[in-house]
C-alpha cells in the first residue's frame, strides 16, 4: 500500500525529471517548430518579388525585418539580395478530392500550397537555384458544417503560409554570397630561358 508521502515523493521526482529535461532542451538551443527561430540573412538589404498586398509578401517581409540587420527595399536595383518568385502560391494553391464516402460524396480534401523561388544578388548572380517548396494538408469535409469547414480551410492555408515562410527563411540563411573577384592585374609568367 502506498502512503500519501510516497505519492508526494513520486510526484516531486516526476516534476523534477520534467524540469531537468526541459532545461536541457532549452540549453542545447532546441526550439519547437514555429517558435520563431532566428535566422541571420547574409544580405544587408533584400527585395521581395511579390505584390505588396500579397499575404505571403507581408509575412515574409515581417520575418526578414524581425531577424536583425536586413532591410527590405522596394527597388530590386538597390537590394543586395533579390527574391524572385517564379510561381506565386496564392495563384497555384489547390484543393483536390482525397477520398469519398460510400455514397460517392466528398469525405476529405487535400489542400496544397506550392512556391518556386530563387535568390539573386544585385549583379545577377544566382545564389539560390530555383527551389520548390510544396506543402499539403488533409481536411475532412462535412456538408452540415460548411461555414466551420471554410474557416478551418482558411486556417490551414494560413498555417501553410507560415510554414512556407519559415522554410524560405532557413534556405536563405544558408546562402553563401559570391565573393567579389579581385580585379588586380595578373602577373605574367616569366618566359623560359633558352
Amino acid at each position: 500500500m502506498t502512503t500519501t508521502s510516497g505519492k508526494t515523493r513520486k510526484a516531486a521526482a516526476t516534476l523534477l525529471m520534467a524540469a531537468a529535461l526541459a532545461g536541457s532542451l532549452s540549453a542545447c538551443g532546441f526550439h519547437l517548430r514555429g517558435s520563431g527561430g532566428q535566422y541571420t540573412l547574409p544580405f544587408p538589404s533584400m527585395y521581395v518579388g511579390l505584390p505588396e498586398s500579397s499575404p505571403l509578401a507581408i509575412d515574409l517581409k515581417r520575418n526578414i525585418r524581425a531577424n536583425g540587420g536586413t532591410e527590405v527595399v522596394n527597388d530590386p536595383a538597390k537590394a543586395d539580395g533579390v527574391i524572385e518568385v517564379l510561381t506565386d502560391p496564392e495563384r497555384t494553391r489547390s484543393k483536390t478530392i482525397l477520398s469519398l464516402n460510400s455514397n460517392g460524396r466528398v469525405r476529405e480534401y487535400l489542400l496544397a500550397y506550392n512556391i518556386v523561388f530563387r535568390v539573386r544578388d544585385k549583379t545577377g548572380n544566382e545564389l539560390l537555384a530555383p527551389t520548390q517548396i510544396t506543402l499539403n494538408r488533409p481536411i475532412t469535409f462535412n456538408e452540415t458544417q460548411l461555414l466551420a469547414k471554410e474557416q478551418e480551410e482558411a486556417l490551414l492555408y494560413k498555417d501553410m503560409q507560415t510554414d512556407l515562410v519559415q522554410q524560405m527563411m532557413r534556405r536563405m540563411a544558408a546562402i553563401k554570397p559570391v565573393s567579389q573577384i579581385s580585379l588586380a592585374p595578373a602577373v605574367p609568367a616569366s618566359a623560359p630561358k633558352e
